[in-house]
């Protein structure tokens, strides 16, 4: 029996006839010891009563965006940060679609958009509206944001009608945050470090070597690292994108630099190296801005090699190291190549010849090889970065739990 005292829930039920299922809901979850605030929409109170829900959770219930006494007790930003996940359940079609175009009209709308914490949606409607174009795009673009989705399932509806779009069972939903949760605690003893982006070599003072890596997946390698627990550190190269405020954000530019941080920043319990550093750097650094002329040439010598570096580094080695492999052609063949000759435990490899993934792409594919077994390889379909990230983060929690 997993204990999880002290954990907290904010408990988001929008209107439905399913709404009902929330209480027992709520009941499993104090069987357990667990905090429970909750927010009823407009719709819900339609259905169930505050006092029905305060009763079971002894928590305060907020229903008003605009009530002063809820605001001078906590504000919505504060009670999107108290939680340790939110659950929205039923989460309706309507509700969905605010969702997913960044509504923040009402409290629990607003609540959710200013969070930094992971949301779950148990969605509950009729079969029709479940199947609609409209409902499994916005979906799509909430799984995208890295929301979590538990359901529906096929059954009875009260509108008569038999099919997909019936909420989960309470007991269902309470597996699912309970999972999370307990694993959420293990995971929090976990330190984990990646590395992402380019990094820039210089010529002179205003020319340098770089390539086309955005950093995107290593990114969200890092945010779904943190998103699960893991005490997590990112090194990055540089690159536009933004990461939440509590993930520890270290910026770098050389290859060098990015070296002498993941220096620093051991040990760490596993190291996931998602960073294009450069290959090559140039011999004699120009102090001066080199002036145009016909031909110039450079003189080149190897990068320090950071993932060889630190996946044979006996007394500080991670208990999990990951390389990636970014390749034209040959992807297994290399991959492998790479697997052995860097002691890694695991290659990421994708092939970055394809326009639609790797660099700069909101999208990849990939295939993870695993030592031990030349011919021990996984491969991730195409999808979103953040749907790989997810993948891959449930397979670094398998190994290391």
């Amino acid at each position: 029996m997993k204990n999880l005292t002290n954990k907290k829930i904010l408990f988001i039920i929008c209107g439905g006839i399913s709404a009902y299922k929330s209480l027992e809901t709520i009941r499993l979850f104090k069987k357990k010891n667990v905090e429970i605030k909750t927010i009823l929409t407009k719709s819900a109170k339609e259905f169930i009563t505050p006092l029905s829900v305060t009763s079971l959770s002894q928590g305060k219930v907020y229903d008003d965006l605009f009530s002063l006494e809820n605001e001078l007790e906590m504000d919505h930003i504060a009670l999107s940060r108290w939680a340790d996940v939110i659950l929205v359940a039923p989460v309706t079609a309507n509700t969905i679609s605010k969702l997913s175009q960044g509504s923040s009209e009402d409290l629990a709308s607003t609540v959710i958009l200013a969070s930094n914490k992971q949301v779950f949606l148990a969605p509950a409607m009729n079969v029709r509206m479940w199947e609609h174009q409209s409902t499994k795009n916005n979906l799509e673009v909430l799984k995208d944001y890295g929301y979590k989705i538990i359901g529906p399932v096929v059954g009875d509806m009260a509108c008569g009608e038999f099919g997909e779009g019936k909420m989960s069972e309470p007991s269902e939903i309470f597996n699912e945050i309970e999972n999370f949760l307990s694993k959420q605690k293990i995971n929090k003893k976990v330190k984990a470090l990646v590395t992402a982006g380019p990094t820039n070599e210089y010529i002179d003072p205003v020319r340098f070597i770089t390539n086309k890596s955005s950093g995107k997946q290593g990114y969200e390698i890092a945010k779904s690292l943190h998103n699960r627990g893991f005490d997590t550190t990112l090194i990055s190269g540089p690159t536009n994108l933004q990461i939440e405020e509590n993930i520890n954000l270290i910026k770098v530019e050389t290859a060098e630099e990015m070296f002498k941080v993941t220096q620093m920043n051991l040990p760490t319990d596993v190291a996931i190296f998602s960073a294009a550093v450069a290959d090559f750097k140039l011999k004699d650094q120009k102090h001066d801005k080199i002036k145009k002329k016909d031909g110039l040439t450079l003189n080149l010598e190897k990068n320090i090699d950071i993932l060889n570096y630190i996946s044979n580094h006996n007394s500080m080695r991670p208990k999990l190291v990951i390389g990636f492999a970014a390749e034209t052609k040959d992807l297994d063949q290399n991959a492998t190549s790479k697997l052995i000759s860097k002691n890694c435990d695991w290659i990421i490899a994708n092939d970055i010849s394809k326009k639609e993934i790797g660099f700069n792409s909101d999208y990849n594919e990939v295939t993870i090889h695993y030592k031990g077994d030349k011919d021990k390889k996984e491969r991730l379909s195409m999808k979103k970065k953040s749907e790989i990230s997810e993948e891959i983060v449930d397979r670094i929690i398998a190994q290391i739990n």
